[in-house]
């Protein structure tokens, strides 16, 4: 996918004195208190915001924070929390500007952060007004939030449609080279962890999944439909066996390229959904009624641990089991070590996935680990993100 690098503007020379707007994303969680609680989107955002301060450009930063109702302002909805922590990273001021759409005071090699961008009327239904409001503001608009890319946004979709420059920044950058080497023009094998609770959620994905990869593997209550579809037994399992239908298109689309869905041959069982409940291990025939199925077996782990590290490409999305309860865990940290230890190019995303990941410590060992949940799902669907579009179209003059 061609679009314009807001690296290379600044390795051109193109960035000295000029006003860059960067759609970053913020949106941390906070205690009622107000206290940032995990800042790992801020750090992400830093390098972007030094790279334009030391091109010597004149630097806005915004972002949405929470789920703020448009026009009305409220002290939990302020990116002063953020301010003060970008500030401390970057070491330097770094002023929040309120009511900024109709101009905002900023000198090169200044940086200012605009006040919760969902807090403009319009933003987002992308109001075309509002839109060329913050593209005259700017000489070139980066956008550097992948969690947002897949929303048509007045910030993040009508600002790159009518600023003078609209490109991707390094963060947007590098999840477009991921999903292009995982996806677009993978090293075979490719295989796909797809997991969660229900088949209704990711049903798109894994019918898009199943016309690309080479092995598709399901966990969590969607391996349960497909157990159903099947035909054995999964107790008073979560499941979801309206679509059993679907499950059985999905292994037949995959055995007539020769490719495959792994099914469980033997699953980790419980009475009852809880942490201390008696874990049981067992054939995956041989699941009672009143069994709940909380994770895949050691057989099946370790046949999918071949798999994986015999691949050339792996996407992971979701665990494969309750990883929560330690009882429960053993079929996700066994996927995440083989995913570490594989030679394949990994990319990884979904919050269940990165808890996992980080629960496991193999964060330098996944090839890439995408920062946008709703975004990185609708990839897996095969969907154009509005932000590639937009910035694509852009980039042809």
């Amino acid at each position: 996918m061609n679009v314009l690098r807001f690296s290379d503007l600044v390795a051109q020379g193109r960035v000295r004195g000029q006003r860059v707007f960067i759609r970053a994303d913020l949106n941390v969680p906070q205690d009622d208190a107000g206290h940032i609680t995990e800042d790992t989107r801020i750090r992400a955002s830093v390098p972007c915001i030094r790279m334009a301060l030391d091109a010597g450009a004149a630097v806005m930063v915004t972002s949405h924070l929470g789920r703020p109702t448009e026009g009305e302002f409220k002290p939990e909805d302020s990116l002063a929390p953020v301010a003060a922590r970008l500030a401390e990273l970057l070491g330097r001021p770094v002023p929040l500007k309120a009511n900024w759409v109709d101009g905002v005071a900023v000198q090169p090699g200044e940086v200012v952060l605009l006040e919760n961008c969902r807090l403009n009327k319009g933003e987002k239904k992308n109001n075309e007004e509002l839109a060329r409001k913050m593209a005259a503001l700017t000489d070139i608009f980066v956008h550097d939030a992948f969690g947002t890319a897949h929303r048509a946004e007045a910030s993040t979709y009508g600002i790159a449609q009518f600023a003078k420059v609209a490109c991707a920044g390094p963060l947007l950058a590098a999840e477009i080279d991921a999903i292009t080497k995982a996806l677009a023009h993978p090293k075979r094998p490719l295989v796909a962890i797809v997991a969660g609770s229900k088949v209704s959620t990711k049903l798109t994905i894994l019918q898009s999944l199943a016309a690309k990869v080479d092995g598709l593997v399901v966990g969590g209550g969607i391996a349960n439909t497909f157990l159903l579809a099947q035909g054995l037994p999964i107790g008073k399992s979560l499941a979801e066996p309206d679509l059993v239908n679907e499950a059985k298109a999905v292994i037949a689309a995959m055995k007539a390229r020769g490719a495959a869905v792994p099914i469980p041959v033997d699953v980790v069982c419980a009475k009852a959904f809880k942490a201390d409940a008696v874990a049981t291990v067992k054939a995956v025939a041989d699941v009672a009624p009143d069994d709940l199925i909380l994770d895949i077996g050691p057989k099946t782990a370790a046949l999918l641990a071949d798999q994986l590290e015999a691949a050339g490409t792996i996407v992971w999305n979701g665990p494969v089991g309750v990883f929560e309860f330690d009882a429960f865990a053993n079929g996700t940290e066994t996927i995440a070590r083989a995913i570490a230890d594989s030679d394949a190019f990994s990319i990884a995303g979904g919050g269940d996935t990165l808890a996992a990941i980080a629960k496991y410590g193999i964060e330098k060992d996944v090839g890439y680990i995408s920062t946008g949940g709703g975004a990185f799902l609708e990839v897996l669907e095969g969907k154009t993100l509005p932000a590639f579009e937009i910035l694509a179209r852009r980039s042809q003059g």
